[in-house]
């Protein structure tokens, strides 16, 4: 979870004060999502919700209260979770009348001390939610280890159940196409899949790709469907008494996937077989040490080499040409090694020599795929995150490798479509003004504020010039001098559509 406004609060080194707005116990359990600073008088549109907004107060009168009343309502509407004044600069302290407003909107009101910068406070929302991430993930990879063990142990599937229904704190059920129990944890859960009958006949009709999500007043139901073709080859249900956070979620994925392995395969010895070469590789995937993993046995030698991560979406033509090459021993032990992704997708790890790399190239040759660039095994983890942000820019012309997305630029990662939206938004505040405006600001900017040069290039007088730039710094509500403004604007001119 993300830190709460009383932990905030409680920072030491930041001396914040509530002084309206609730008590701490009241307030404090609130979540913070981030910190925002504005020193506009109505700041909705920048605000996203969960955040603590910060402000020095200069636009709001002490004695204003009916100015301060409608300015704090905003702020609730806006969906901010405090607001915090910096003292010592605009006002002494926080005015008593700001305090009554705030507690009549229900506004926490936190008073920001003179000798604490709001950057500070930035920085230490930023370390919370860094801290917390962190601990989301090393729980998430404990409990996805944990399931990996117990899909090859010797109760299979049953195990896996057993252990995604005590992490969960729930109860999951795993049940064959046609809603029989293999499976229950804890036992007594195998009484919930009568009840679940019309649900499950709706979840097979629309296939191994759409899963459920049952909600009531105590419990929280999702249904998963297992199968990697077209046929649904089982179900995972699992019930939680309160909704699936995200860390969760990816648990449930992982036994999906597990589950998902052992069901496509009839052969008890093939299975078993396949499940330890999916554990090995989630393991080396997770940065695991090589001395720990079988990899003589495994045909993997070569994963102390240099390595390549590709990786693809689900439903993408290659994906089933990438997974009969893993099925293909010599390859494997040709340098590549494949696994099926929760999300349906895939992941190949390859050695980075000229056969396994041209096969790869030739199963994702219809894309969209992501690569990264060559690696130790120790390095993995981070480079598999590099594959997934190149095949987040990739097109449908085969696999796009993370080095080339700096070497093409930004505009070349960036949808067209999204671009367009993003660029029609920010330079709203223009549009439909003068036509002056937009081509002033373009030739301000390629000519990096340098008025004389713009604006010989525009055939206008300097002072010219610096009266539109302070109409487009009236008009946008934001000033031209600060350098992510004017890289925001740049980029929006270059995706503009030409209509």
């Amino acid at each position: 979870m993300p830190p709460t406004l009383r932990q905030v609060i409680a920072l030491p080194h930041l001396g914040l004060r509530l002084v309206g707005g609730g008590a701490p116990p009241t307030v404090g359990h609130t979540a913070v999502r981030w910190v925002a600073v504005s020193e506009l008088e109505d700041p909705r549109p920048f605000l996203e919700g969960g955040e603590l907004l910060l402000t020095t107060g200069m636009r709001l009168g002490a004695r204003d209260a009916k100015g301060f009343a409608a300015y704090a309502a905003r702020v609730v509407e806006a969906g901010a979770v405090a607001l915090g004044v910096g003292v010592g600069l605009s006002h002494p302290s926080v005015p008593a009348t700001w305090a009554r407003a705030a507690q009549r909107a229900g506004l926490p009101l936190l008073e920001v001390p003179a000798s604490t910068p709001f950057i500070a406070v930035s920085k230490a929302v930023s370390d919370l939610l860094a801290a917390e991430e962190y601990d989301a993930v090393a729980r998430a990879f404990d409990v996805q280890r944990d399931l990996t063990r117990a899909a090859l142990g010797r109760e299979g599937a049953a195990a896996v159940v057993a252990r995604l229904a005590r992490h969960l704190g729930g109860w999951a059920l795993l049940l064959d196409a046609e809603g029989a129990v293999l499976a229950a944890a804890p036992a007594t859960a195998a009484g919930r899949a009568t009840g679940l009958a019309g649900d499950l006949a709706d979840l097979r009709a629309r296939g191994p790709r759409s899963a459920m999500a049952l909600s009531m007043a105590d419990e929280h139901i999702s249904l998963q469907p297992l199968g990697a073709g077209d046929r649904v080859r089982g179900v995972l249900v699992v019930g939680v008494p309160r909704p699936i956070d995200r860390v969760g979620q990816s648990v449930v994925g992982v036994a999906v996937s597990l589950l998902t392995q052992a069901a496509e395969r009839d052969d008890p010895a093939d299975r078993a077989w396949a499940e330890v070469r999916d554990a090995a590789l989630a393991l080396v995937l997770a940065g695991a040490d090589l001395d720990v993993l079988p990899l003589a046995s495994l045909g993997w030698e070569w994963l102390r080499g240099p390595l390549l991560v590709v990786v693809a979406d689900p439903g993408v033509g290659a994906a089933s040409a990438v997974r009969s090459l893993a099925s293909d021993g010599r390859r494997l032990a040709a340098g590549l090694a494949v696994a099926a992704q929760p999300t349906g997708g895939v992941v190949a790890v390859l050695a980075d020599e000229p056969e396994p790399r041209a096969a790869v190239v030739g199963a994702f040759a219809s894309g969209p795929a992501g690569g990264s660039g060559p690696c130790l095994a120790a390095e993995l983890p981070d480079h598999l995150v590099r594959a997934r942000r190149a095949l987040a820019g990739a097109r449908d012309d085969g696999i796009r490798w993370h080095g080339e997305a700096g070497r093409a630029g930004l505009l070349a990662v960036v949808d067209p479509a999204a671009g367009a939206g993003f660029a029609e938004a920010v330079l709203a505040p223009l549009a439909g003004r003068r036509h002056d405006l937009l081509p002033s600001l373009e030739a301000w900017l390629a000519h990096n504020g340098q008025w004389d040069v713009a604006a010989a290039s525009l055939g206008v007088h300097r002072h010219t010039l610096r009266y539109r730039m302070r109409r487009v710094e009236e008009l946008l509500g934001r000033p031209l001098d600060d350098a992510a403004t004017r890289a925001e604007l740049w980029y929006a001119l270059r995706l503009l559509p030409d209509d």
